[in-house]
């Protein structure tokens, strides 16, 4: 079918769903249904959609089907229907039945709400009535054996600005799609109520989310003289914004708050955290556990996607448990995610490849004793359920997930997760490994599908489920009937020149060490070591360029790996000259890995050879922290040594 007959019924379909573009847009399933999902992010990505946030609304993946269909025809046919489901006064949308036979250890399933391997069943189930285009009222929820929630249960009133959402909405906070670091579908779902916008605004295309939730019930939270029970309060914020097709910034913070006789937490207490988080951290110890306000987490993400002929998501969150060195915008003990999704791999294939490395600390907290859990379970990044609980250590995981669009019909996944907790606490783990593969296919208006998962966890025991499903799939005709009716060519912006670049040269830094508060600092000498890099770019406007980047250098005998986050280029009219500037996420290599931002700016002579640019780049790497953890590190009350790292980069870049 002609991909412009079909964009021009996608047309049909926005008209159909006209209420979404001024009233409040429903939300697709979140780790339900992850064959449609998976499709939907793939439009998303060929549509220059940046996903920064979970569960996506509608009327985002409407705004993307036209420019996808114009490069897969037979995907937007598909996702199209999907989202035929949403456009009646009241739909079943989802509903899901499995059943499983399982053996081994009972570890929960990552990002499953918290069902567990050896749970023999579960079925989830949701849909809507639409009031009118500002009210809607969502029903749903999740049941597997030993337990039940309300997720995808809520009301949500307003209109594309500013959406109210009441009740069992979930979130999930980040680019990479198997882990968030700060709040993910890893634990039953919290009700909430929330303030977010769908319709971007101004010419930045900022988003918001704005969130209090009540999380489950503690008898471990500090207080005066002992404890007190109750529930504490997670607070969340999300700005986002995308001033240009095909990249977005985030910003993102949660604060755990209140709970038994620290009530609500005052509205002065939560604000004075949220504006002065090192005033209020728990490492600052000028403050009683009483004055404490919150338990904080904040993260920075970026996304960027390339359109080219093979075209790709490059994505990374850098997060922080708290602030660090007594400064608001350094994150402490620190995370950094990464990620690359390849939807659109010979037409058929779908690969994506992520990776987290933590430093300790990850949500445990002295005054809030359970940490980020609700029901017994880690809100965020799955590894914090794979060691024991409330053991502070850090680590690292990847996971690699391969999507086939099988010759002979149906859909092939095969996933692999691994997951290395750090040696130097008191527990010897072991390292995860899960595989997964599963088969999908349409049948008789349903999904059937069967998924073999097995593996061993963290404390050597094996793990096994054999799984089949039941999922509804609606086939109604009427996307057919918009197709053979619709003549129309519906166009769609072209995107501008892109490119993939990889940079060798030299760079000359220095190390300012401050090891401990008892110790002076110390500033070694610049020394010059080899440097290499691999990113990709494109144009956004006239003169801009924004890309992604990997930087790999070495310094003082230690690898030194950055990760942009902001990669910007400006490019003089009649002029080969261009200047640049970066912001990201370091990674010093160290007896335990150390983190921190850098920042730089440079000038560049492009196509000083044909495809050769010429660039030299001023750097500076801001208080990298390392935790001291190691049993030859030096005792201090202060836990972190800092390197403050600065020097140049002179190098070539080969673009293509």
């Amino acid at each position: 079918m002609k991909p412009s007959r079909i964009a021009a019924a996608v047309v049909l379909l926005v008209l159909q769903a006209k209420a979404f573009a001024s009233g409040v847009t429903p939300y697709l399933p979140l780790n339900l249904e992850p064959e449609l999902e998976a499709q939907v992010e793939r439009v998303l990505i060929l549509g220059g959609k940046p996903v920064m946030r979970r569960p996506i609304a509608a009327a985002t993946v409407l705004e993307a089907l036209p420019k996808a269909c114009t490069i897969d025809a037979q995907l937007c046919e598909q996702v199209a229907r999907f989202l035929n489901r949403y456009t009646h006064e009241a739909a079943l949308t989802h509903a899901s039945v499995e059943g499983a036979a399982t053996h081994g250890a009972d570890d929960p399933i990552p990002n499953a709400y918290g069902e567990r391997m050896r749970s023999s069943w579960d079925v989830s189930a949701s849909g809507y009535v639409q009031l009118n285009d500002y009210v809607l009222i969502n029903l749903g929820g999740v049941a597997y054996e030993g337990s039940h929630n309300f997720t995808g249960t809520y009301l949500s009133a307003g209109f594309s600005k500013a959406q109210l959402d009441l009740g069992y909405k979930p979130h999930w906070l980040s680019p990479m799609s198997d882990s968030s670091m700060l709040l993910s579908s890893e634990a039953p779902t919290m009700p909430s109520i929330g303030l977010s916008n769908s319709e971007p605004l101004t010419r930045l295309g900022l988003t918001y989310d704005i969130f209090d939730a009540r999380m489950s019930h503690s008898n471990n939270i500090v207080w005066e003289d002992g404890y007190t029970s109750g529930n504490p309060h997670l607070g969340g914020i999300q700005l986002v914004m995308q001033p240009v097709n095909g990249w977005a910034l985030g910003l993102n913070r949660l604060v755990q708050f209140g709970g038994g006789a620290r009530g609500g937490g005052s509205i002065t207490e939560l604000l004075r955290a949220l504006v002065n988080p090192s005033r209020y951290s728990n490492l600052n110890q000028d403050l009683t556990a009483d004055q404490k306000a919150a338990n904080q987490e904040a993260s920075v993400t970026s996304s960027f996607l390339f359109p080219g002929s093979v075209p790709f998501s490059v994505y990374a969150e850098y997060a922080g448990e708290d602030t660090s060195h007594g400064r608001n915008y350094l994150l402490g003990n620190s995370a950094l995610s990464w990620g690359i999704h390849f939807p659109h791999l010979a037409r058929r294939f779908d690969l994506t490849l992520e990776a987290s490395e933590w430093q300790n600390s990850w949500y445990t907290h002295p005054i809030w004793q359970d940490g980020m859990t609700n029901d017994g379970l880690v809100i965020s990044h799955w590894f914090g359920d794979e060691r024991q609980f409330n053991d502070p250590v850090g680590g690292r995981s990847a996971m690699a997930r391969l999507l086939w669009d099988a010759t002979f019909g149906g859909q092939v996944e095969l996933r692999f997760r691994t997951l290395e907790n750090q040696v130097y606490g008191q527990i010897p783990y072991h390292r995860f490994n899960e595989l997964t593969v599963g088969y999908s296919r349409p049948w008789r208006g349903m999904i059937v599908g069967a998924e073999l998962d097995t593996g061993s966890d963290v404390f050597g025991q094996n793990f096994g489920r054999l799984a089949g499903y039941l999922r509804y799939d609606e086939t109604s005709g009427r996307l057919n009937n918009a197709l053979s009716n619709s003549e129309d060519f519906t166009s769609v912006p072209e995107d501008g020149p892109a490119e993939i670049f990889i940079e060798a040269g030299a760079s000359e830094f220095r190390v300012k060490t401050d090891l401990t508060e008892e110790t002076p600092t110390v500033t070694g000498s610049f020394a010059t070591e080899p440097h290499l890099a691999v990113g990709a770019r494109r144009s956004v406007a006239e003169h801009s360029d924004l890309g992604a980047r990997v930087d790999i250098d070495k310094t003082d005998g230690h690898s030194l790996i950055g990760v942009r986050l902001v990669d910007y280029r400006y490019r003089l009219l009649h002029s080969p000259l261009a200047f640049t500037g970066f912001l990201g996420a370091a990674r010093y290599a160290l007896g335990t890995p150390a983190y921190g931002f850098y920042y730089g700016l440079g000038v560049q002579w492009r196509d000083l050879l044909p495809h050769v640019d010429l660039g030299i780049e001023a750097r500076y790497y801001d208080n990298v922290a390392r935790d001291r953890l190691l049993p030859d590190d030096p005792k201090t009350n202060r836990p972190d040594s800092f390197y403050d790292i600065s020097g140049a980069v002179l190098a070539l870049t080969y673009h293509f």
